[in-house]
């Protein structure tokens, strides 16, 4: 029997793709077998409104956070307010930059994504990012016949994370819940250019994934059954009819790490390599 595992929120802010946190954040976590990340990524942090949603979010979802943004000032404010919250705070690049200053005698010159060639991979991924982000968990269904992959999935599948991987590697990709009972948009039955990919994992995995999530927050909010296995159940055999009835491709992410699910999702559609 597998042992049951403890969940922690990694927040990972990034002013540019997010690629160094990811990999940074994974090798570290990777070392607590006992452990499993849910991870929240946020790139193309840039200015203090974008920051400050991302702030509201570590305080609904509390946990470690680790960033690589050069712009000092913002640097600070995360600083800040992870002491007032009282979470563990990394800023990733700078021990590293300092080494670096120390032997070279010379200031780094702080520019955001200078680690990037600026050449038509890199707008690619940029362009693929910002489409993902700006369709996160069901927003602007519109587009959906831009994306190159849209994923669906009841809550705690890894939707997000696993847009967010694809983006990184050029893969427009949208995400959209689903819920018992609530039709997806009509949009998405006409879409004819993405891959559409389901998201299930086993009761137990999910289960313990929300019991971890902090949503006391929501106003009417029923954490048990959120929480419940026969309830989640359901919602696991609603998203396999639903993608049975459209034939639409289904991955387990149960023992999946994100890499591997994003490599399934490729493979389904080779011209996505």
């Amino acid at each position: 029997m597998e042992n049951r595992k403890n969940f922690f929120h990694l927040h990972l802010i990034s002013d540019s793709t997010g690629e160094t946190l990811i990999s940074a954040g994974r090798a570290a976590s990777a070392q607590f077998q006992s452990s499993l990340a849910v991870e929240h990524v946020y790139p193309l942090i840039r200015n203090r409104k974008q920051l400050l949603a991302v702030l509201e979010a570590l305080d609904r979802e509390p946990g470690i956070v680790l960033y690589t943004i050069v712009d000092q000032e913002l640097a600070e404010l995360i600083d800040q307010r992870c002491r007032e919250m009282g979470l563990p705070c990394v800023n990733v690049l700078e021990p590293v930059m300092a080494t670096f200053q120390a032997y070279l005698g010379a200031p780094s010159r702080r520019r955001v994504g200078a680690q990037h060639a600026l050449n038509a991979d890199y707008f690619k991924r940029i362009e693929a990012l910002n489409f993902t982000m700006d369709h996160d968990d069901g927003q602007m269904p519109e587009d959906y016949d831009e994306a190159d992959v849209v994923l669906i999935g009841i809550s705690r599948t890894s939707k997000t994370p696993t847009s967010i991987y694809l983006a990184n590697r050029g893969i427009k990709t949208a995400n959209i819940p689903i819920l018992p009972g609530v039709e997806l948009p009509d949009s998405l039955y006409r879409a004819t250019h993405p891959l559409i990919v389901g998201l299930i994992a086993t009761t137990d995995r999910i289960s313990q994934v929300r019991e971890n999530r902090e949503l006391g927050v929501t106003q009417g909010f029923d954490r048990r059954h959120y929480t419940d296995r026969a309830t989640i159940n359901e919602e696991l055999k609603y998203a396999r009819a639903l993608c049975a009835r459209q034939n639409w491709p289904v991955i387990d992410v149960t023992r999946r790490s994100i890499e591997e699910t994003a490599a399934a999702i490729v493979a389904l559609r080779p011209k996505l390599r």
